[in-house]
């Protein structure tokens, strides 16, 4: 169980040094920069999401022979469904949007922070369901193949972890006070995660649905949120570029750990 804790923390980490970058970077993140990051963490979630979620749904549900596609499909889609539910339901913005909301009188900061944490709770919860399949032992999942999902979320969440605080320090935040955001920001991704594997453990047969929910989630974070932002304004191929070397290192992690 020491292992898993420690699986649960490296995305944490990942999120804090991200913030970090308050203290390196200037005030203001160039738009270039911020389509590099983007869409290296979108290659990153995409590859993960197959590799590290549904890879393992798909092999762990074979014994249902020309039905083992079901526990995936409908895990995915429940997995994007929750996300569609609670983008509708909390006050949300983009990460790189400028002005205030129709829908909501919160202050900018305090949406941008939501944002981010909105994206974590699916990373959490992948992070957390795949510890527990190896937990359980039942879902053919190895130590080496959660750590590779745990060490791809975290390089996931460097850039993110900078995308939160950077606009924070632009707006004439403290620098520490930055940090602080950016680190707070991640701290519901253990939890989602030790939450997961506290319900997983109760429901062992259910792991494949979870696994395809975990990667559903992530999914539509890329689509609706990651994919848009990399390609928004000046046409540069750079969100692209970032995106192919996110997916190529997080399949390496994935089948060289796996």
């Amino acid at each position: 169980m020491g292992d898993a804790i420690l699986g649960l923390l490296i995305p944490f980490a990942g999120t804090g040094l991200g913030a970090a970058m308050v203290f390196f970077l200037k005030k203001q993140m160039s738009s270039g920069l911020q389509k590099i990051l983007t869409g290296f963490a979108a290659g990153v979630m995409v590859a993960a999401s197959f590799w590290s979620l549904l890879q393992p749904a798909l092999e762990s549900s074979e014994n249902m022979g020309k039905l083992s596609f079901l526990p995936a499909s409908v895990g995915f889609l429940i997995g994007v469904g929750f996300l569609l539910l609670l983008d509708e339901i909390t006050p949300h913005m983009h990460m790189n949007e400028q002005t205030e909301g129709p829908k909501s009188g919160l202050k900018r900061t305090t949406k941008l922070i939501l944002a981010v944490t909105l994206h974590n709770i699916p990373e959490g919860m992948a992070v957390g369901v795949v510890y527990a399949g190896w937990l359980s032992g039942d879902v053919g999942v190895s130590r080496t193949a959660a750590l590779a999902l745990a060490l791809g979320i975290a390089i996931q969440n460097f850039p993110e972890g900078a995308i939160v605080s950077m606009p924070l320090l632009a707006e004439g935040m403290p620098r520490e006070k930055t940090f602080l955001y950016g680190v707070l920001s991640g701290v519901v991704e253990p939890i989602a995660a030790l939450v997961t594997i506290l319900a997983a453990s109760a429901v062992i047969p259910v792991l494949p649905y979870l696994l395809a929910f975990a990667a559903g989630a992530m999914m539509y974070v890329v689509v609706e949120e990651l994919i848009p932002e990399m390609s928004e304004g000046e046409h540069s191929n750079a969100g692209t570029i970032f995106f192919s070397l996110g997916f190529v290192l997080m399949m390496i992690l994935d089948v060289a750990l796996g």
